[in-house]
């Protein structure tokens, strides 16, 4: 069962880390290219600010964005911003979506996302914790996934095994990162293939940040995994 209420609170965790870390950036940084192909650091914290606004709009029941090019235009029109200008925009989008999320609410409903994805409201604070630990990887200052809580790797791991298991690119497969394991991929009687490794790589791989150097493949080589 999901407890939001406490995806909540690590939300608010994430956040504070990420506000701290780059409120140490100056102007200069940010122009700077991220992990992300084709992204400043600038564009990495629109995005972060605008996905705030956006899963609040869902929990409010609106719409997640006006259109997928609105969301873009927001997020590049947002990129080229001075620090303290990108610090307010994190902060206050972050305090919007907190207030959706403390509102009283029937966490129990359907909501729908981009694209006609649908989920749990329940389970949206966790989906804005994943983009607040990985983007802040993605910003290439320093934090890196082996920093984000050992909780939050073990849920990300799971939550993205269930997004490729059925499909049918990718080989029945087994992820283990030594306590807990995972099935995902085409369904099969058995795992054609188990990948192992420690939470942090795995968590890598299957978000498409990481080759999967640092993981072992038993039984086949290493899936090459579709984008998510």
């Amino acid at each position: 069962m999901i407890d939001h209420a406490h995806d909540l609170a690590c939300v608010r965790d994430a956040t504070d880390r990420l506000l701290r870390a780059v409120a140490r950036l100056d102007n200069a940084s940010l122009a700077e290219p991220s992990r992300l192909p084709g992204w400043t650091r600038g564009h990495v914290l629109a995005h972060l600010a605008r996905n705030a606004d956006a899963l609040a709009n869902v929990l409010e029941g609106r719409p997640m964005y006006a259109s997928a090019a609105a969301r873009d235009a927001d997020i590049e029109d947002g990129a080229a911003r001075p620090l303290d200008v990108q610090l307010a925009d994190l902060r206050e989008s972050a305090d919007r979506f907190r207030a959706a999320g403390d509102a009283p609410a029937d966490w129990t409903r359907t909501v729908e996302l981009r694209n006609g994805v649908t989920d749990a409201a329940a389970r949206l604070p966790f989906r804005r914790w994943v983009e607040v630990e990985l983007h802040h990887v993605d910003l290439g200052i320093g934090y890196e996934l082996a920093d984000a809580p050992a909780e939050f790797l073990e849920r990300e791991t799971g939550f993205l095994a269930e997004r490729f298991s059925g499909n049918a690119a990718v080989p029945a497969t087994r992820i283990t990162d030594g306590t807990h394991a995972w099935d995902t991929g085409r369904a099969a009687d058995k795992p054609e293939v188990t990948v192992s490794g420690p939470a942090a790589e795995l968590v890598g791989w299957l978000a498409g940040r990481r080759d999967g150097s640092g993981l072992t493949a038993e039984g086949g080589e290493l899936p090459k995994l579709p984008p998510l």
